[in-house]
Order: structure tokens, then sequence, then C-alpha cells
């Protein structure tokens, strides 16, 4: 095994070991402060972010990374905390939309100081803004590679 082997998959399992410790931390401090996962927050920014707020099943499960039958017990626990809603499809009676509402569009500002402020203390204050680019570069070419959008 060479060397450059070696540090490769070292950065592989502490690319590992950083996301999951990272994640779970950022889910406590949300936790303990009384608010959603942050799964919620990732569906509600990325309907936030679309065309009229507003995509379909298959769209968000693409763009949050989650599964369909995930993401549809996500969507029904959304639906149940009045955050989004499910429209039909105005141009395919088959499937609906699924629309963030006004108290997601709220829920999504309210959460994003406290998960700010945590990538803050724990990732972006320990990196520097070269590191930050070169690992942003080298994870997004990874994506891309693998067939995502990075």
């Amino acid at each position: 095994m060479t060397k450059d082997h070696d540090l490769k998959g070292h950065a592989w399992a502490v690319l590992l070991t950083a996301h999951a410790t990272l994640v779970e931390r950022i889910e406590t401090a949300l936790a303990e402060a009384g608010l959603p996962p942050l799964g919620w927050y990732d569906v509600l920014w990325e309907l936030e972010k679309a065309e009229g707020g507003r995509l379909r099943m298959h769209e968000l499960a693409r763009r949050i990374v989650l599964s369909r039958s995930n993401l549809t017990r996500l969507a029904d626990r959304l639906e149940d905390a009045k955050l989004m809603e499910r429209e039909d499809t105005p141009h395919d009676r088959r499937g609906y939309d699924c629309v963030i509402t006004r108290a997601g569009l709220a829920m999504r500002k309210k959460i994003w100081p406290l998960y700010k402020a945590e990538i803050e203390s724990l990732f972006s204050r320990h990196i520097t803004v070269q590191e930050a680019r070169t690992i942003g570069d080298a994870l997004a070419r990874a994506v891309k590679a693998a067939g995502g959008e990075g």
C-alpha cells in the first residue's frame, strides 16, 4: 500500500467521522433548543429555494439525498406540523408537489441562526479559507464523479 493511498484512506475515515460527529452535535443543539431535527431544515431549505416554494417528491428526494420512503415519512411529519403541504401537480395527475407553508418559512428562518452558529463553532472556525476552498473543491469532484451534483 502506498503512502498516498494511506493518506487518502485516512482522509476518507476522517470525513466519515467528522460528518457523523458534527451532525450529531448539531442535532443535539437543535433538540436542546426545542427545534426540529436537521432533516426538517434540509427539506424546508430546498423547498424555500425552489421556484414557487414547491418541488415534486422525487426532485426533493434527489436534492436532499434521501430515499423516497424516508422522505415520505419525513414529509408526513412536516405536513402534520403544518410546515409543508402536498398539492396536486397541475400537469401530472399521478403525483403531487411538496409546498412550503408560511409556517415552514418561519421555522426554517428560526432554525438557521442556531444551525449557522453551530457550523461556525464546530467547523468554520477550525479551518482557513484556503482549506475550505480545497475541501469544497475536492468533495465536489468526488460527488460529481459519483453522479451527483457536487
